[in-house]
């Protein structure tokens, strides 16, 4: 069978192919939009995701303006040749609201399956945040890494150095360990809360995701699941 190319997709009457992107490591769906032929082809040419606007009639690079570029690791279509799959690595946020992900919100389910029973791995809901809520977190660090404002506590530790990033967690990491001898749950979750967050802040120092912490994580697991049990 011949190999396609992208004169073999099926686009719409108007020129257009739905295009989702989803996050190359983590797999978090992060938005949808639409592609015509010329931004499939600067996507393919420049490996940066480049989308058509319906409502501005133009085509547009991802970051453009925010500069929460898309970096294509891989493009598939479905088995309808209709609709597109974009693989990326994604600077800080994908949603203009500042969310990682467009989808942010969750409809809840009349029926029994699934009411309120599933893992919410990446629910940035502030009312049920799941561990999605610290891919949230280290996108806004990013931002203040490369847009510190004035009076950002992040841009500070930036600013400051390594070495300040490097005191904080020692800080951090000794106010959770008097609060676990003290057997204070509360504390122990405020601290660790503390010690976390500057942990990120560590790994944008060192241009480190936190989807490659998971990545190590799963390796090991996948290798040794006694170790983790």
């Amino acid at each position: 069978m011949d190999a396609m190319g992208p004169q073999d997709l099926r686009f719409d009457a108007n020129g257009l192919i739905p295009a989702i992107a989803q996050d190359a490591l983590s797999g978090q769906v992060l938005m949808h939009a639409y592609m015509n032929a010329e931004a499939l082809a600067r996507t393919l040419e420049t490996g940066l995701a480049h989308y058509y606007s319906r409502s501005r009639g133009r085509l547009w690079r991802k970051g453009e303006e925010s500069g929460h570029v898309q970096r294509v690791r891989a493009l598939f279509y479905d088995c309808d040749e209709d609709t597109l799959l974009l693989k990326v690595d994604q600077t800080v946020a994908a949603c203009h609201t500042g969310n990682r992900s467009c989808f942010y919100r969750e409809l809840p389910l009349g029926g029994a399956v699934g009411a309120g029973t599933a893992e919410r791995w990446f629910d940035a809901d502030a009312a049920h945040p799941g561990l999605g809520i610290l891919l949230d977190v280290y996108g806004v660090i990013q931002d203040r890494k490369a847009h510190a404002s004035e009076g950002s506590y992040v841009g500070s530790l930036f600013s400051r150095g390594r070495d300040q990033v490097l005191k904080k967690i020692a800080e951090e990491t000794a106010e959770v360990l008097l609060a676990a001898k003290d057997g204070d749950r509360r504390q122990v979750v405020y601290e660790m809360a503390d010690l976390w967050f500057h942990t990120l802040v560590l790994l944008a120092e060192q241009e480190i995701s936190p989807e490659e912490i998971a990545q190590e994580l799963g390796r090991r697991f996948g290798k040794k699941k006694s170790e983790y049990a």
